[in-house]
């Protein structure tokens, strides 16, 4: 079998578990409405379970976030030993379409770090397709902010170029490679040389350079790690409406549960790592959708293993997908939470490289091969089915038990047991909003008080959000993968007001 063949059929793998699953479920509420109820009953305590568990490494996060927010990492630096000044941040910000407003944000954010602006490299990539607007957006750029920064490279990224997706990754694939050129011209060290790739809207904590400078330099492998901050979405959250905010800061909590177990971490959205390391495996890869989870596995892959994700407990400040217009922010909601599920496109690339005969990554160990591979396929199993299954296919069997299984006590009870797991499991939306409160920025002027309790009460709506911006769009990149042709997805950029 051909080894085109053989990554094709690894495609519909997901997809069809996910079908698979959903029809069982529904055809033993037919067949056995009794036994789908044990099994629902069985799956929903499994879940509250599972709940509590993670919660405990919230838990352990919000308490590391607590902590790293308020110290001073530029003096933990200076007093550290380590000799830091020859350490450089080259920053990639890629720009399609964006006014300049939006643009404007991270630069601005950058001159209130806590670090030495001479010792950071800007990259503002933008793109032929959008030539004209980039290059005025890019002018007022310069002219305010080229100064104070260590360079302000500006980069456009020409249109069709072979063996590409148009997208975030290859914009700053091409970026990276006209980096390297300045970096060779300036004669710096590689692995002196610290990269992050933020997303545009990104605003970094003012200590946040200064944290992951001291955790680069204290890290016994430093190049051999990315480094992950927590992505907390505050830009606009006080404009946004409910259900993005619910939506958003659902992600916030999900990547907390990760970090706390940094062996299972990915990078996700806006990351850092090593520029040694980044020219080691080529860069972010051109030609897919998900390239801010895949330079971790390109890295995992290249190194045989010995590679890390290391959790930063500093926030980068981003915007919801809020544009002021209810409809089309759920809409984009919905399209930004399909392109983050299409991250379903690495299970057949893990597998090829971890096991095909022209696979790089064969040396990796055994146990981890199957480790990152079940987290993966494990963890986009779950985002698609679990919902569904929890709030919408544990009432099928009750609607179409006969009068005979109607009668049984475990029928007549299952309502009450299904609605106090349900009620169970809810408990810790409470502790999540309470912890949610904690990360708000202030509310601004013009917002009433009623505005902090509505904060409160949104996450009432998790239920639907979890349904329609989890499972539905899951599900959807899932099929799409299955599918294949054109029904794959592109890269859509957020729209961001």
């Amino acid at each position: 079998m051909r080894e085109a063949t053989k990554y094709r059929l690894l495609e519909l793998i997901p997809g069809f578990l996910i079908w698979a699953t959903f029809t069982a479920v529904i055809g033993l509420s037919f067949w056995r409405p009794l036994w789908a109820i044990y099994f629902i009953i069985g799956f929903d305590l499994y879940w509250l379970l599972r709940i509590t568990y993670l919660m405990f490494y919230v838990l352990t996060s919000w308490r590391r976030y607590r902590r790293d927010i308020h110290l001073n990492w530029l003096e933990r630096l200076e007093q550290s030993g380590k000799p830091y000044g020859d350490c450089y941040h080259l920053i990639f910000l890629p720009t399609y379409r964006e006014p300049y407003a939006v643009v404007e944000k991270p630069f601005t954010a950058l001159l209130e770090s806590k670090y030495d602006l001479k010792k950071i490299i800007v990259v503002l990539a933008g793109e032929q397709r959008d030539e004209a607007h980039f290059q005025q957006v890019a002018g007022i750029i310069k002219e305010k902010f080229g100064d104070a920064l260590g360079k302000l490279l500006i980069t456009l990224h020409p249109q069709n170029l072979p063996d590409e997706l148009p997208g975030k990754g290859s914009n700053i694939h091409y970026a990276a490679g006209r980096a390297q050129a300045l970096v060779d011209q300036l004669g710096l060290d590689y692995a002196k040389v610290i990269v992050s790739s933020f997303d545009i809207d990104t605003c970094p904590h003012p200590q946040y350079l200064a944290c992951l400078t001291y955790t680069y330099l204290h890290h016994p492998n430093p190049t051999r790690a990315s480094y992950q901050p927590i992505a907390v979405y505050n830009n606009n959250v006080w404009e946004s409406n409910p259900i993005v905010r619910v939506v958003a800061s659902s992600t916030t909590f999900w990547l907390l549960t990760d970090m706390a177990r940094s062996e299972r971490l990915f990078t996700f959205s806006s990351h850092s790592m090593s520029f040694r390391t980044l020219v080691d495996v080529g860069f972010w890869d051109k030609t897919i959708v998900t390239e801010d989870s895949r330079i971790f596995l390109q890295c995992l892959v290249h190194y045989n293993g010995d590679y890390q994700t290391v959790p930063l407990y500093l926030p980068l400040y981003m915007d919801t997908v809020d544009i002021g217009h209810f409809w089309r922010s759920l809409k984009n909601q919905y399209k930004q939470m399909r392109r983050w599920a299409w991250g379903v496109e690495h299970f057949p690339w893990m597998v090829k490289e971890f096991w095909f005969k022209n696979g790089h990554g064969r040396r990796v160990p055994f146990l981890k091969k199957i480790y990152y591979l079940w987290n993966q396929t494990e963890g986009v199993y779950s985002w698609a089915t679990a919902p569904l299954i929890i709030f919408i296919s544990g009432r099928l069997p009750l609607l179409l038990a006969d009068e005979t299984e109607r009668s049984t006590a475990l029928f007549q009870n299952a309502p009450h047991i299904l609605a106090y797991l349900m009620r169970l499991a809810m408990a810790g939306m409470i502790v999540v909003a309470i912890m949610y409160s904690r990360m708000l920025p202030a509310r601004p002027a013009g917002h009433r008080w009623t505005d902090s309790l509505v904060m409160l009460a949104q996450w009432v709506l998790v239920p639907l959000t979890i349904i329609l911006f989890g499972s539905v769009p899951a599900t959807d990149a899932q099929t799409r993968l299955m599918l294949g042709g054109r029904f794959r997805l592109g890269f859509w950029v957020t729209e961001k007001k």
